[in-house]
């Protein structure tokens, strides 16, 4: 009875994993831009030290797209 005299403000459509998707892919965005905007500035200080650089920044990479993947497919799991 009280639901149906309060007014509907917003309306949530489409598929609910995937505005779970969406909102989960903000995080690890935000994630792989500092990445790798961080470890271009470390390259641009420290040129001698590209190769341990890049591959701590790969890894940071791989490791910040496998929480994007689990965002991904969590929503389809726990439905």
């Amino acid at each position: 009875m009280l639901a149906e005299a309060l007014p509907v403000v917003a309306a949530v459509e489409g598929h609910i994993g995937a505005i779970g998707y969406g909102l989960a892919a903000i995080g690890p965005g935000i994630g792989v831009g500092i990445i790798f905007g961080q470890g271009v500035n470390a390259i641009a200080r420290q040129p001698e030290l590209t190769g341990v650089i890049r591959t701590n920044m790969l890894l940071g990479f791989v490791l910040t797209e496998a929480l994007a993947l689990i965002g991904l497919v969590a929503p389809f799991i726990y439905r």
